[in-house]
């Protein structure tokens, strides 16, 4: 039997988790007053792509280790392409999104993130990166399976969502594996 066990968070994940989970709940109570239309979640869905798009191009720049500055590559240009295919849908079905607040949790929570990851370096940056990547892609793969994907009503943009979910838990489990391996040397 397989136990996925995750790594121990440091503050920075633990407070990016917090603030993960604050924007799931924030998205699921406007789903519960119908404020949660596909518009709403297209904008998030570009804006969470983007957030990661900023992550992994800090951390191709910036990465102590081959591994860490490929994985970051790799993050920004997955990211990057279903940043688009999302886009391309919704200018096929007319559908403008609706772009997150300046205070929408998720935001603030990336911008944080950018500017403690910026102030690291070395190993230290590559532990904290990867903390980073499997706090935020935890929290988002339980918003898209718990808040978004009930909540969207066209099924295009629903397929879209559950054809790239299996990539997010990909990329947690990529940087988990990769933190593991780190933490045992």
């Amino acid at each position: 039997m397989f136990v996925f066990r995750f790594p121990r968070l440091t503050a920075t994940a633990l407070a990016l988790s917090v603030t993960l989970f604050t924007a799931t709940s924030a998205t699921a109570q406007g789903a519960a007053q119908g404020a949660l239309d596909d518009p709403a979640i297209v904008g998030i869905f570009d804006a969470a792509n983007g957030f990661d798009i900023a992550t992994g191009t800090l951390a191709a720049k910036q990465g102590a280790s081959a591994a860490v500055k490929e994985f970051g590559a790799m993050l920004a240009r997955d990211h990057t392409g279903v940043r688009q295919m999302g886009r391309d849908l919704a200018k096929k079905l007319g559908v403008t999104p609706t772009p997150v607040a300046k205070d929408f949790a998720l935001k603030v929570g990336n911008e944080e993130a950018l500017k403690r990851l910026g102030m690291l370096q070395g190993a230290a940056f590559d532990k904290a990166f990867l903390e980073h990547e499997v706090a935020y892609h935890t929290a988002v793969i339980d918003a898209v399976t718990k808040t978004l994907l009930p909540a969207i009503r066209n099924a295009e943009l629903k397929a879209l969502v559950e054809k790239v979910a299996p990539a997010f838990v990909a990329h947690r489990d990529a940087a988990a594996g990769m933190l593991k391996k780190m933490s045992a040397n």
